[in-house]
Order: C-alpha cells, then structure tokens, then sequence
C-alpha cells in the first residue's frame, strides 16, 4: 500500500477502509470551483457570516473560513460552523462527516477485547463515556503550531524541545493552578494534547462550545506568559522519561534513531529527539548546567508569535471568532528573531555509511525488509506530488505488481511504500523515500532476491515514464473523496490545518496535503532517477539475528550489524538490470465511482433502522439517510454459524478460514480500496462480519465480489502453510491488556475457549482438507442479519440480502444460535486469579504495558452483565500486583467518602456533563452506524439506547448513586481480580515468530489473606449457576 499521513479523507494503513488518501482535482470531478470557495457557500449562515473567498475548499464543506494575522506576527485561520442562533441546534450540514475510523471489533465487551477476536460487538458504552446521539453541537477545538521541534534541541540539552511542551503547560501568571487547565477541560467535557516533531510542535485541545472562549484564554496563557513552575522539572522529566520507555520497544522508533545515527556528524537528523533522564537530569546535573534557565531561555527564543499559527473552530460567527482570536492572542509575545532554517544543511546522508546492508534484531518476532533512498526535500512540489505518484505504484497489491509476485512465491505478507510526510520523513533538509516488505520465513532467506524485484519494478517504472493515465486516475479517486469529502472531528480537524498553514499558501491550506494538482513528468522523472540502488539504504530485520549482531545504537540498544551489499548483486543491479514479465502497470480501475446522485426515498423516512425483510434464513435492517446526504453507504453483514464453538479447534479452523479469504480477496479486492471502497471481514466468536463502505456507485460489485470469494472458497497448500499460520500468530500476540482480559473472560463466559487452547489446537497439526471440511460445515446451515445505511433505496438493500442467500445456498438453522455468551454468577467473595505469563506475553505485554503508569476505571458489559473495573498496569519493577491491588482498593474506600460527601450541585454538574457528552453530534455517517451495528450484531435492538441512557441520567438521583455504589462494596461484593505477573523467559523454539505463552499459576501472597485463590478455572466454574442470556424487551 501506499504511505500515508492523512487523516481527514482517509483512515491509515493500520485502519479498514481505503488505503490511500483523498483529494484532487480531475477532467470530470471538480473539488471546487472558485465560484464555491470560501466565502460563498450556503449553510443558512447569511450575509455576516461571510469567509475568504481566497481559501478553497470542498463542495461537501459546509464551514465557513477566515484568515487574519495579528499585530505581533501570529497567523489565524477561524472555522466557523455556525448554523443559527440556537444554541445546540440541529444542522444537518454540518453533520456531514467522515468515513468511520477503524472502531472496536470486540468480543462480548469492547473496553479491551482483541477486534479479530471478538464477535464484532461493539459496546454501547465505551470508558470515555462518549457515545453519542446526532442531534446536539460539535465541541470546539484550537491548535496552535509552532515552528520550531527537536531540530533545535541544543547540543548539551538533547530533548529540551519535547520537554518544554510538557513544562509550558504547568500553570501560567493569569492562571497560576498548576493543573488547571486539564481541570477545566474535563469538567466540561474536553481533552488535549501535543506534539513535538522535527520543525514543528502542535498544540491542541477541545472543549463543549458554552466554555470555548474560557477555555481559548486560558491556554493562550502558556504561549503568553506560562510559570513552568520549578518544583515541577524532575516531575515532568519522568514524565518525559516514560514516553521514551515506552517509544524504546517500539521497532519503528528504534529504526528511526538507527537511521537517524546514520547521518553526518552534527546534522540534527541525528539528534536526541525524545529526551529521557540522563539528558535532562543525570548529565546536566553533573556538567552543572541549570535546566530550568535554559528552559526559559529556549521558550523565550522560539516562542515566539511570528512563527505560530493558530486554527480554531466553533459554532460561532467569524466575527465572533475574529474578536476573541484579536483579544487573547495579541499578548503572545514577538521576539523578532529569524526562525529556525536548517535548509542550508542538505544531503544530511552523503556518506559512505549509507549505502550498506543493516542487520537489525528487532522486538518483534518478525522479518522485514526495509529500503530506504534520502533524496532532496520535496514538499515544494506539493502540487505535482511525485512521491505520492511513485508510492501509489510500489504500493500496489493488483495483478503485476511488486506485492502480487512477492505473495505468489509465499515471501511477502504486506508491503507499504512512500513518505509519511511525518517530520522525520519530510523536512527542509531531505524527504525520505522508504520500501517496508514484512517477509515470511522463507522470504527472509531470499531477501536479496525479494530486493532484486523491487528495482525490477523501479527499473520498469523509470523506463516507461511517468504515465499521465496513471496519474490522472490517482486524481480522479482523490477528486471523488475530496469533493464528498466527510467531517473528521474538529480536534483532528484543527491539528491537521495549523501546521498546513506552516507548510502552504493560503489559497492551499485545506487542500495542500489533499489534492495533486498537476502532471508534471518531468518532476516526477527527478524523483524516479533518484531511487537507484546504488544510492539505496538496505535494513533487514530479524530474530534471527540475535547474537550475530555486536553493535549498539546508543539511546535505544538496539542490536545491529553492518556490511556492505554483496558484490554480485550490486553488479546485476547497477549493470543492464534485466525487466521481470511478471511485473506491469496496474490495468484501468472499474471500481472508481462516476455516479454521485443522491437516491430518493422509496420508503417512509425512520429515525432509527427498520427490518425491511424478514426470513428463517435472515433478516435485513434499512437506514435511507438523509441527514449527512452524501453519495455513500455502509453494508455490514454477520453471518452467524452453530459449529464456530463446538470446539477450540473449530475456533482456529474459522479464524484461518477468514485469514485466507481475507488473502485471497487482498488482490482483486485491492482496486476497490484505492477507489476509496472499504472492506473489513471480522472472525467473531459466533459469525463472520463482513463490512464494506464507501462511494455507493460501486459498492455492490465489491459486495458481490466477497460473497463470492466466500461462496467459491479454496486454500492452495502453499498459502494454508506460511500465510495463515503466520497471520494468526500475530493475531494472538497480546494487545497491551490481552493477558488480564482472556483469563478474567475464560473465568466469567461459560464455554469460552482460552488462548492457550487454541493455540494448542494450531499447533496440533491442521491439514487443508480439515480446513475445506470445515468450511463445508460452516456454510451448511447458517442465519445471516444484515444492516444497509446510507444512499441506497430499499428495494435495493433488500437485493444485497437476497444475493447472500442465494449464492451461499444454506439451510435455516434447526435451533436459534446465541450471539453472545452466558455468564457465571461470582460467589459473594473476592477471588483473585494470579498467573505469569512466558516468554511472548511478556515481551509484548511487560515491555509496552509496564513501562509507564496506565489506570483507568470502566464500565463493562460482559455478554449483558454488567460491571465495573479498575485496571491498573505499572512497571513491575517499581510495584508488585499485591500492592496495587491493596492501592485500589484504598482509593475505592476513599472514593466511597468522597461520593458520600458529594453535593447536589456537584452531582447535578456530573450528569450533566455526561449528557452533554451522549448529546454531542455526530461528526459522520459511520458514527451513527456503528452505533446502530452494535444492536444489531447483538440482537438487542435497542437504536434508541442513547435517549434511553439521557432519560434515565436525568432521572438519576444522588442517592440512588450512593446506594448502588454501597450495594456493591463490602460484604456484598462479587470481586473478581486478575493479576498478570512477568514469569521467567523461556527457550523460544519453533517458528522464529515465535511460541504463545503457557499460564503459570500462582498462589496468593499473605498479604492477600482475605481472598480465595483460583488455581483451577474449570472446577473453579464448574458448579457456578449461570445468568440467564440478557435482552432488552422494553
């Protein structure tokens, strides 16, 4: 796939959906006229809401813009989404929003669950508290970016610009509360955050409308007059230091400072970026440096107006906007000093060190193979976009392409190519070019070979030339999205405008990441020429390596060899490269969308979704939406089979059946993404999900095209061997709280088959004809529900059930299959369960999870019995579970006093903030079905769950909360804790992605003498009485 670092049009490689970004402008797609720019277009804002005609924007944008600059030097760009005086009222204009961000795939709760893993049930109360309903306001949001990062980091203080965006924000002279500022914002439903990357540092928050102006001034404060408070320094260092224990097992961060180290002496590519204690406390103390001075000292130099700028946006007038923007940021001092330029440092990897072989043992129990070229800065042709151009093609996953050959010999999983556009890999010194192939083993053992296509295909690409067909796709895809481009939410919104407005000229701040504007082959043939091998880095990782590697990279350990590229090769590939007839230009695209009308309704209009047909085979639920009217839609389906349970075994056969369907959908499918069409198929605990989205023109033939690869399925022994066997092996590798979650489910969801257990059945040995006899099984009998959204009519959304039922040819169900589990009633005792885990878990879990503090309380829905939790991760070498455990528990005794001790008004403001929260807006069509999918894939159907859940907090009284809070303390408590211990690290045999952890029980500490330890889960819950299965009936 292509690289990408968009955020408005398009999710990122890790998301579901389309895999490139959006925006350009085409022969037959227009992204604007100038007629529709700015300060021109509806929304019922009316003559004094009039924005800068000069900004181009999207037809689908119904906001308004403004830009001005300050006396001192600040730029402002002010997004007005006003739609009348009312405050919160309704507008369906600016409704209008993006296509769903990838969401929570869980199990039978979706705090934590594993999104392959679970039966696509998504939780209808997540632990932010923020479902919401589409009929109430937006929250405002402002970013200011700073043009100044980590390049600027002084030679002795290396981190001191990553440690000043922590130290600004510690109270200011107006606002001199230490903690203030994130006290407001949560008091009235708002969040922040920020960034420091090379040239820049972002600054953001957002907050409920009624508090924005509040909220504007007293973060203006810290750019105008912050304390940085003293006492506060070894505090925020540790803060500091925990990011960067966090970024050192993160692989892609360790290859960033090796490469990074690769540059020459003094070049601030190879700085220190993300500071820890020994920059920032250790050394300075020994070399007597006074931190703190130099702190001021570098706000006060790079601070400054002149090169900030500032986006907000609101539900208020532009003039309203204007004169607040004028009256709390005219105080942001300007020092008049030329800003930060390191354009005159270029080339920064000229050197004999780069062009050689890199051996990396990585954290990860993976093989990669990354190609990387630094050529010449390239944003200055941001409107020709080469990079982009070549990315699009190295990218590919269709027939012909660099991937499509790689999978065909079984040596390649996935392949991402391009440039970020993050600082590190585009700045004013060089922009990055990188090729990332994740390997199998085998193509590990060829990677020469797997590097020797790759400048096949870029042999192939500079001898034909840039193609203007090719291009002017690329701009017909994007100048679909652009066009009917969907809202992100305004804090990402404002994030990505401020530091747009560093990087390009006015007319091109909201289009100048999104659109390509012109064919230029000449740029592009520069571009191209560059990307030669004798000019290329190679980085091969691997586990493999491990103690074949005796260097060191100095800030992250990480182990690494280097050599030069072996001769031969470098002669066949610098000599008369020979072409590969396997490899070619992608064929046209017949899934780019040319229809964009919108359908009217041949049903009555519902508020909520409405079963529209209704068999023993399935059922299918119908939204027509004519709210954020936008050409696109959403089908999801689950197709829900008896036999997924019946064993661990039958679990693993399914998981590997919808990996290999997924890898023989990756290449046919693959045009559907590019043309921003996407699918998602999702192996849950009862039925298989299948979701696609997108432009609505085009949507059914990618449907047809998955039911199909379904109906016809088949597993070449090659692929059933390395592809699968792989794929789920990173499935099971545990997400930051996996360990806790699997047992604390095994304990609590009768029949629930553990991890371990199906890891056992992987390992026992399956064969492909298990697989085609499973497969036979599962499609045997089965129920399918459906749920269509969006610009399609009903009769044909009803044709989408019907093509399912006819192609799969099954039989109803003899018996109704549940969807969710049943679960176990816990004694009236606390029983605690400790275990270790080895040696996987424990480099995954311990090394991401335990190298920083994480607590955070949640409500839980387990298969419809509810809950609520504190979790609590910590680096173990600090504090043990016992004692963590006893701290909880101290804080639930405390917080027992506090809620005792609440007011009626505090109680009141508390409820009120979580209404207006359930209330805010829906930024997109997504929202508003992924909600309504969590009914249905759980068979509740509730679509009104959310003005149930307002009603009855604003029917809640204090003493109610109290009450229950005491109901489920003390002696009636059914307490369940789950503690995760790091065991001693095995040998790791087998595959070189090594083995699933075995859970080690443990008995319980004496300072754990009031509970009752668990060392058997099946006699444990053997003799348990069961809840009922759960529904909603009124």
């Amino acid at each position: 796939m292509p690289q990408t670092n968009k955020s408005r049009n398009a999710p990122t490689s890790d998301s579901w959906g389309s895999s490139v970004q959006g925006g350009a402008s085409a022969k037959d797609t227009e992204p604007v006229s100038r007629r529709e720019t700015a300060g021109e277009e509806g929304g019922g804002e009316g003559e004094d809401n009039v924005g800068d005609s000069e900004i181009i924007k999207s037809p689908s944008d119904p906001k308004q813009y403004r830009y001005i600059e300050l006396d001192n030097g600040l730029r402002a760009l002010l997004i007005s989404d006003y739609s009348g005086p009312a405050e919160g009222e309704d507008s369906d204009e600016d409704d209008e929003g993006e296509e769903e961000e990838e969401e929570d795939e869980s199990g039978e709760e979706t705090e934590e669950d594993d999104e392959d893993r679970g039966s696509d049930d998504d939780e209808d109360y997540d632990h932010d508290g923020k479902n919401k309903k589409g009929n109430a306001e937006k929250q405002s949001a402002a970013a200011l970016c700073v043009g100044v990062g980590s390049f600027s980091d002084p030679s002795d203080l290396p981190g001191l610009a990553h440690f000043l965006e922590h130290m600004v924000f510690l109270g200011s002279e107006k606002y001199p509360s230490e903690n203030g500022f994130d006290s407001f914002l949560k008091k009235h439903g708002g969040s922040n955050n920020a960034t420091t990357d090379c040239e820049r540092t972002i600054f953001q928050f957002d907050v409920q409308r009624k508090s924005f102006k509040e909220a504007l001034d007293r973060w203006a404060q810290f750019f105008i007059c912050p304390l940085m408070i003293r006492d506060a320094i070894d505090r925020e260092v540790e803060a500091v230091d925990s990011e960067y224990q966090l970024a050192k097992p993160s692989d892609s961060s360790r290859k960033e400072m090796l490469f990074g180290s690769l540059a020459k002496p003094g070049h601030p590519m190879g700085n220190f970026c993300w500071g820890n204690a020994q920059t920032l406390k250790q050394e300075p103390k020994k070399k007597k440096i006074n931190v703190y001075k130099r702190l001021r000292a570098f706000w006060k130099k790079h601070y400054s107006a002149h090169y900030m700028t500032l986006a907000v946006q609101s539900k208020e007038k532009l003039d309203t906007l204007e004169e607040w923007v004028r009256e709390i940021f005219s105080k942001v001092p300007n020092n008049g000093l030329p800003k930060p330029d390191f354009s005159d440092m270029p080339d920064p990897f000229e050197t004999p060190a780069f062009n050689k072989l890199y051996r990396v043992v990585p954290v990860r129990k993976v093989h990669a193979l990354n190609i990387t070229w630094a050529l010449p800065p390239q944003e200055k042709h941001y409107r020709v976009k080469p990079l982009h151009y070549i990315s699009w093609l190295i990218g590919h996953e269709g027939t012909g392409s660099i991937l499509s050959v790689l999978r065909k010999k079984c040596w390649a999983l996935t392949l991402f190519g391009g440039n970020s556009e993050s600082g590190f890999d585009q700045n004013t010194t060089y922009s990055i070019f990188s090729i990332s192939i994740t390997l199998t083993d085998e193509g590990f053992q060829n990677f020469y070979e797997v590097t020797h296509l790759v400048f096949q295909y870029l042999k192939m690409l500079q001898t034909l030339g840039p193609q203007q067909r090719i291009y002017e796709e690329i701009q017909r895809i994007e100048a679909n999205e652009f066009h009917y481009q969907e809202q992100v939410d305004p804090i990402e919104y404002v994030d990505d405008i401020c530091e747009n407005m560093q990087r390009f000229p006015k007319e091109d701040f909201l289009t100048g990441d999104q659109l390509m504007f012109e064919f230029s082959p000449e740029v592009i043939s520069a571009a191209l020429s560059l990307l030669t091998p004798e000019k290329a880095n190679l980085m091969l990782l691997s586990p493999e390596h491990e103690g074949q590697c005796p260097l060191r990279e100095k800030w992250f350990d990480t182990q690494y060899s280097v050599e030069d590229i072996q001769q031969e090769w470098m002669e066949r590939w610098t000599g008369s490269l020979e072409l590969n007839s396997d490899l070619h230009l992608p064929a046209e695209n017949k899934f780019i969308a040319t229809d964009f009308t919108l359908k009217p309704s041949d049903c009555p209009d519902t508020e909520f979704p409405v079963r529209i047909a209704d068999s023993d085979r399935g059922c299918l639920w119908y939204k027509k939406d004519n709210k954020f009217k936008i050409p696109k839609a959403y089908i999801r389906f689950h197709i829900i089979s008896p036999v997924i349970q019946q064993s661990a075994t039958n679990v693993v056969l399914f998981d590997l059946l919808v990996n290999i369907l997924g890898h023989n959908l990756a290449e046919p499918a693959y045009e559907a993404e590019v043309a921003q069409l996407g699918y998602k198929l999702a192996a849950g605990e009862h039925g298989l999900a299948i979701k696609v989205k997108g432009f609505n023109h085009k949507l059914p033939l990618l449907f047809h095209l998955i039911i199909d690869h379904l109906a016809d399925f088949s597993a070449s022994p090659n692929v059933f061997i390395v592809y699968p066997f792989v794929s789920f092996c990173f499935s099971l590798l545990p997400s930051e709280s996996l360990p806790s979650l699997d047992v604390r489910l095994l304990i609590l969801e009768h029949s629930r088959w553990s991890m371990v257990e199906k890891y056992q059945a992987l390992t026992a040995g399956l064969t492909i004809d298990k697989l085609m006899e499973f497969c036979r099984s599962f499609r045997t009998e089965l129920y399918t529900e459906g749920l269509v959204q969006g610009n399609f009519s009903s009769a044909e959304s009803v044709q989408f059930l019907q093509y399912v039922t006819d192609k799969l040819q099954f039989s109803k169900l003899p018996a109704e299959v549940p969807v969710i589990f049943r679960v176990v009633e816990l004694p009236l005792k606390h029983h605690i369960f400790i275990f270790s885990v080895l040696p996987l878990i424990s480099a995954a879990f311990f090394h991401v999870s335990l190298c920083r503090y994480h607590v955070y309380p949640t409500c839980r829905n387990t298969s419809g019995v509810l809950g609520f939790s504190v979790t609590v991760a910590t680096q173990a070498t600090k504090f043990n579970t016992e004692l963590v455990e006893l701290k909880i528990e101290e804080f639930l005794a405390s917080f027992g006093e506090t809620l005792n001790a609440l007011t009626e008004e505090a109680f009141n403001t508390q409820v009120t903030a979580l209404v207006k929260l359930k209330e805010c807006e829906d930024t997109h069509l997504g929202e508003e079905v992924h909600r309504n999918w969590a009914e249905v894939v759980t068979q509740q159907y509730v679509f009104d769950r959310l003005y149930r859940e307002i009603e009855a907090l604003k029917q809640m009284t204090r003493a109610e909360l109290v009450s229950w809070f005491q109901e489920h303390r003390g002696q009636n408590c059914r307490k369940l804790s789950v503690h995760v211990k790091e065991g001693e690290k095995g040998d790791i045999t087998g595959s070189t992605y090594g083995e699933v952890s075995k859970l080690t029980f443990l008995p319980t500490s004496p300072k754990m003498a009031g509970a009752v330890a668990i060392m058997d889960i099946p006699a444990f819950t053997k003799d348990l009485p069961l809840f009922p299965y759960h529904k909603i009936l009124e």
